[in-house]
């Protein structure tokens, strides 16, 4: 007896008709996504940069040195709220993580793939490497989001030529950029995307230059910011660039981290969006999608930027993946070929969320950079307690009177945040840090003549020409630790400023972040003030 089995040769073409959005599923699958999340989001102590957002939030601003205000008052009202909670601060992070899944399945629906489609796009962002970065509050976890919302505004308006959807989307950049400066290299991508392959008609639209102006318009008190600041993010782009290359491995690591991100079924679906977009009539004019992609992606490369900067593409290029896997004419085998490939996405998916981070007792020493970068992903910032006790030791080494007129100072923006969040137990002074954006939050007052300074114990030298009198006090040093936090940390005392706290000061600024001994000349340009 022979079986005959029908197999699809030509691709299945969209309906004319538009497929309802699979609202109950992608509800479900987002519930799902907020709750595991947030019983997770805890399990990692604060990170050096949750820390500064939060020292940023009690010190609010329309705008700062290297973000907008966005971040900083959501830190700023979980503290209110919730004093002390790594879940709270996270929350705002991961309601925007779980956006995204939504978002994701919403491009779906606009490129008219069905019910399971889009449920497909939504899963491939809901089980991703990129989400689970995304719940740890930072200016990427919003920037993704929001990025994700401009692309599915721009096709939205591809496929029903409503102009009111391109000034929107200049508004949610407007938004963007109050939270992080990257949103006009994707305006900007976008745009040449559009030049190089459509839909030009967009260029002559009246509603993309009113969303471009609200952009530009939005840019201004920034730059007011910076020009009355020297400049200060100018000079970020560098030593972001050294940072990466010191604990990325640079250029060379950018696409396996890059890849890592998207997931084992986002890596498939990323690879069968650029087929479609080009092969597929009904993507064709999407390709403008796939283009800025390539264009970020160029860009953040040859600048030595992080791997996450053109991630806010996924779920366009998810739901594009998804729409044309479903209409090419595959064989058995290649779904059947899918089965693993979920598989491994979704054991890696509940492997990050409950092996990570590991057992402290799996912990080696950190004797280069990249082990750093290794060390923070598997096992977080850990023991801050540890080197604020530090502190607080060497505080008491002050007399009643040098404590009258003393205040924290510490080499490190993430020890400022540290120092703040948990010296409350310790009647501590305020605390100041020369470290980057923290050191435009001023010096301390000229009343100021006793400091305690922490920071790695190489620092005395430095110190010893800024003060009269320097006697270190604590050593920190677990060589099990991490550098900057409880291993080749120490705590000085130091008495009489040798210059006006105001000059003292722009001298000792610095956006440049040391690393402990693994110093990088590439590192040591020292913009001020």
């Amino acid at each position: 007896m022979t079986a005959v089995v029908a197999v699809r040769t030509e691709p299945e073409d969209l309906s004319d008709t538009h497929p309802p959005f699979a609202f109950r599923g992608v509800a479900i699958m987002s519930a799902l996504s907020l709750i595991v999340l947030t019983v997770t989001a805890g399990r990692y102590e604060f990170f050096g940069d949750e820390l500064y957002f939060l020292s940023a939030g009690r010190r609010l601003d329309y705008t700062y040195a290297d973000q907008g205000v966005v971040v900083a008052l959501f830190a700023h009202i979980a503290d209110v709220l919730a004093p002390g909670s790594v879940t709270a601060v996270r929350i705002p992070a991961v309601v925007m993580a779980v956006g995204a899944i939504v978002v994701s399945a919403l491009i779906a629906y606009e490129l008219r793939g069905n019910r399971r489609v889009q449920l497909l796009a939504a899963f491939t962002y809901g089980t991703s490497y990129l989400l689970v970065t995304q719940c740890a509050l930072s200016t990427f976890s919003f920037d993704a989001t929001l990025t994700a919302v401009i692309t599915w505004l721009l096709i939205r308006w591809v496929r029903t030529r409503q102009d009111w959807l391109l000034v929107v989307a200049g508004v949610v950049a407007a938004l963007d950029m109050q939270v992080k400066w990257m949103i006009p290299l994707v305006w900007a991508c976008l745009g040449v995307a559009v030049i190089l392959c459509g839909p030009r008609e967009i260029l002559r639209r009246p509603g993309l230059w009113v969303g471009t102006g609200i952009l530009g318009l939005s840019v201004l008190p920034i730059l007011y910011w910076q020009s009355q600041h020297n400049w200060p993010q100018l000079a970020m782009g560098p030593i972001i660039g050294a940072e990466q290359d010191a604990t990325g491995y640079g250029p060379p690591g950018f696409f396996p981290q890059w890849l890592g991100f998207a997931g084992f079924t986002g890596c498939l679906l990323i690879a069968v969006g650029f087929y479609a977009v080009v092969k597929q009539e009904s993507l064709k004019p999407y390709r403008f999608i796939a283009v800025a992609l390539l264009l970020m992606t160029a860009f953040v490369v040859i600048t030595h930027g992080r791997p996450y900067y053109p991630t806010g593409f996924f779920p366009a290029m998810f739901a594009i993946g998804a729409v044309g896997l479903w209409q090419y004419p595959r064989k058995r085998w290649m779904n059947r070929a899918m089965i693993p490939v979920v598989a491994l996405t979704v054991v890696t998916y509940i492997g990050t969320l409950t092996l990570l981070p590991l057992p402290p007792s799996w912990r080696s020493v950190t004797e280069t950079p990249i082990d750093l970068g290794i060390r923070s992903a598997f096992w977080g910032t850990t023991n801050w307690d540890r080197m604020v006790a530090a502190v607080d030791t060497g505080y008491q080494t002050l007399t009643p009177e040098e404590k009258a007129h003393s205040a924290i100072m510490t080499q490190g923006y993430w020890q400022g945040g540290a120092v703040e969040q948990f010296g409350g137990e310790y009647d501590l002074p305020a605390t100041y840090s020369p470290s980057r954006g923290f050191g435009f939050f001023g010096p301390p007052p000229d009343s100021v003549t006793s400091v305690i300074f922490v920071g790695l114990d190489t620092a005395e030298p430095d110190l010893r020409s800024r003060f009269a009198e320097v006697e270190r006090v604590v050593q920190l040093d677990d060589p099990m630790g991490i550098p900057g936090i409880d291993r080749m940390v120490a705590v000085w005392k130091c008495k009489g400023p040798k210059q006006p706290w105001p000059i003292l000061w722009d001298t000792m600024t610095t956006l440049y972040f040391d690393l402990g001994h693994w110093r990088d000349s590439r590192f040591t340009t020292r913009p001020t003030h």
